[in-house]
């Protein structure tokens, strides 16, 4: 137990994890020179496509220190922060961490919101200055930076770099003597807590977990606490770059299990496994139950492929336990799921990895948020809206209340006022304005999450071209004036694009999408209005004009009369058709109506 390290890699996305791990492995020959690929732990394809980490990656490493040898479990997390969850998961089952920052980029948004992730678990932090070979590195003021943030001394900062392999040693040595061992009896109970899982066609559900007390044996009759389920051990081992059977995982270690199970609902992240004939008294302290932030409806593209849809959701909920989903139907697109994301780029990865792992092409709806609304009659009864059209009717209800967060913008001092500018836009109130140095200033604002949904992030990059980090935490509901417009094309309602909106924005975006609807649909045969309703009242009216033949193209000469007769005849026929003539709205419509952006 003594010489076992448990530690994970945190930092603001693209600030060099994965990198350095690569380097980590090469140097304690974890990974042959043969096998070595940038990102060598990130597994999937989109992983690489990106140059982004989705999914923590956990790897044991053999190391030797001053003639001791030492066994290091490495865990590469996410910087993104709809990936916040990974992390969250990683940080339980560790006792240090090493905290990157980009020596050319300083301290950022999420390097911030995952420190304190780590201070909470009481993890020992090693800081480390990361990308010193590039010629725009500061170490200086990156290093005031670190130490004004976490309190250490200077000498304590490693410079490295992860394309170079400067600093690595010191790292792994720091890694040694700071980072405690894990506490755990050997001879107690089995405890230990699976902190993920993934499906393997061939060989069942793989989990994997940290052994926190007791030791666990091949062929040993085991049972999943909250489940009540027991299995055999058929196979247990550690994670090396591939899975390395073991005869026993002793407690302090993280390893992995395959026992044959089939179904994805009978293995839980946060589970405690321990044994059948010796049981544990209680069950770990897992994690929390992950609150999405954005709801969208998935559906198959053919009704038939439904059954199919909803078993490869369940196959993707084991390997990304932040994916929430349920049921629904729509008159329009059929059965689906209503599924809930931590944001838009977690919404994207799941759509792609629906499409490659599993071959389902799918409809994805407009994202939206819940809302929670109270009635008159009942006031303490909560109705949770997770859709515009099932908002019950108005003059019954009380009030309606709206998700808020509190956003951490970290931005050079030249943007602050672009920045504010959008944020007050967007029903920001400022809360906080810090000066971490003289030209790097962070801005907290509290804002309702609709407004950064769509097209918050993007704008952001665009005002401070591209100088500013972003971190969001959400605190509450808070009650709001919030109407529902409708949408309305040749007098159908279009479910899909109804939003809930404040009512001081009602107008000014009812104009801006029919504009922008007027622009992406298709001109017909006969005369399209585009409205924009509140309840009966029109708010807002474009119309797209139809395509018309010249009939009066053989009339030469002659009495106007039979040119204005054959007029009447279209002006009649046009008129029908828009009577009978249903609207195709493409795909691509829905998500542009409402990334509205500047214009």
């Amino acid at each position: 137990m003594k010489h076992i390290r448990n530690f994970c890699i945190i930092a603001h996305i693209d600030h060099g994890k994965s990198t350095l791990a690569d380097r980590l492995l090469q140097t304690t020959g974890t990974i042959s020179e043969r096998e070595m690929q940038n990102q060598a732990l990130d597994d999937m394809e989109l992983e690489r496509e990106r140059g982004i980490t989705i999914k923590s990656h956990a790897i044991q490493m053999s190391y030797q220190h001053e003639g001791e040898d030492y066994i290091l479990n490495l865990i590469d997390t996410p910087g993104h922060v709809d990936f916040s969850y990974e992390v969250s998961r990683s940080i339980a089952a560790c006792e240090g961490a090493l905290l990157i920052v980009d020596a050319s980029q300083g301290i950022e948004a999420q390097t911030i919101s995952n420190l304190y992730l780590a201070l909470e678990h009481d993890l020992q932090i090693i800081p480390i200055l990361n990308k010193m070979d590039l010629p725009g590195a500061m170490p200086e003021e990156v290093s005031d930076q670190i130490v004004e943030l976490i309190g250490c001394e200077y000498e304590e900062i490693i410079q490295a770099s992860g394309k170079t392999g400067l600093g690595v040693e010191e790292i792994l040595a720091a890694v040694v003597n700071t980072v405690p061992p894990p506490k755990g009896d050997e001879e107690a109970p089995l405890q230990a807590m699976i902190f993920d899982s993934v499906f393997n066609p061939f060989r069942g559900i793989i989990a994997y977990y940290r052994v926190q007390n007791g030791v666990m044996r091949k062929g040993q009759r085991i049972r999943f606490f909250n489940t009540k389920r027991d299995y055999n051990a058929d196979e247990i081992g550690v994670l090396k770059m591939g899975l390395e059977p073991k005869k026993e995982v002793r407690a302090g270690d993280v390893g992995y299990i395959i026992s044959g199970i089939k179904q994805a609902n009978e293995v839980k992240v946060g589970d405690t496994i321990t044994s059948t004939e010796n049981q544990c008294e209680s069950a770990l302290k897992g994690f929390e139950d992950v609150k999405p932030m954005v709801f969208a409806g998935i559906y198959p593209v053919d009704s038939e492929d439904y059954e199919e849809l909803r078993y490869s959701m369940e196959k993707l909920q084991l390997n990304d336990s932040s994916l929430v989903f349920e049921p629904e139907s729509s008159a329009a697109l059929g059965f689906g799921f209503r599924c809930g994301f931590l944001g838009m780029l977690h919404m994207e990865i799941i759509q792609e990895r629906l499409e490659r792992e599993f071959n389902m092409t799918v409809i994805t709806t407009v994202p939206n948020v819940s809302y929670k609304s109270y009635m008159k009659k009942t006031p303490d009864e909560v109705m949770i809206v997770n859709n515009p059209s099932e908002l019950p009717d108005p003059s019954g209800m009380d009030k309606i209340e709206e998700p808020y967060i509190r956003a951490q913008v970290i931005t050079k001092t030249e943007y602050v006022g672009a920045i504010m500018t959008l944020c007050i836009e967007k029903r920001g109130e400022l809360q906080n304005q810090v000066y971490l140095t003289q030209d790097r200033v962070e801005i907290t604002f509290e804002m309702p999450l609709a407004e950064i949904v769509f097209d918050f992030y993007d704008r952001l990059k665009s005002v401070s071209r591209g100088y500013a980090s972003f971190d969001y935490h959400p605190t509450g509901y808070k009650a709001s004036d919030l109407i529902k417009m409708d949408l309305l094309l040749n007098g159908e309602q279009v479910d899909a694009l109804s939003a809930l909106v404040h009512r001081s924005n009602a107008f000014d975006l009812g104009k801006r999408i029919c504009l922008k609807l007027k622009e992406l649909i298709p001109r017909q045969q006969f005369e399209i209005p585009v409205q924009a309703a509140i309840g009966g009242k029109v708010i807002a009216r474009e119309t797209i004009a139809p395509m018309r033949k010249d009939v009066t193209a053989k009339c030469y000469g002659g009495d106007i009369s039979r040119k204005k007769k054959l007029l009447e005849k279209q002006k009649a026929g046009k008129k029908r058709m828009r009577q009978f003539g249903r609207v195709e709205i493409p795909q691509n419509a829905f998500f542009e109506a409402l990334k509205m952006g500047d214009n």
